[in-house]
């Protein structure tokens, strides 16, 4: 009895985590507006030179992290980014290649021609993981119902 107890019991932990995990999921919405609450002013063009990665907000607009602390947030003309949950390649097409500005465009898997940068702008990313952390807390906390 005992070895089916920790047979199942590792199973169960994982569900319950994932579960924790996933209700702590911030929403696009959310977090776009977050995004946009710590976002400076527009430029016309940043410094492109081989970037650390990118996260997808929602159908028009994608966070570009250049350095640890150096992030952009990007919005396109017109929603490209509706692949769902999944990550897929993600290219760029830039005017001369060392800069990247309103006149490139977002390659994406399916859209021919790319997606235009309507928009680039610099994030404040210490205030966004402050924020993120709030809205987490906010969700994982329990909902407390008053009775009559």
């Amino acid at each position: 009895m005992n070895a089916i107890m920790r047979s199942l019991l590792v199973p169960m932990l994982a569900v319950f985590g994932l579960s924790a995990c996933a209700s702590t999921r911030i929403s696009d919405s959310d977090k776009l507006a977050l995004y946009q609450r710590h976002a400076g002013a527009p430029v016309k063009q940043v410094r492109y030179y081989d970037p650390m990665g990118w996260d997808r907000v929602d159908d028009q607009h994608l966070v570009l992290q250049m350095r640890p602390r150096e992030s952009w947030l990007l919005t396109l003309a017109g929603p490209c980014l509706g692949w769902g949950m999944s990550s897929p390649f993600v290219g760029v097409s830039s005017f001369n290649g060392m800069t990247l500005s309103t006149f490139d465009k977002i390659l994406v898997p399916g859209v021919p021609g790319g997606c235009m940068i309507r928009e680039i702008r610099p994030l404040d990313m210490k205030a966004i993981r402050a924020g993120e952390d709030a809205l987490r807390a906010r969700t994982r906390a329990p909902v407390q119902v008053s009775g009559t």
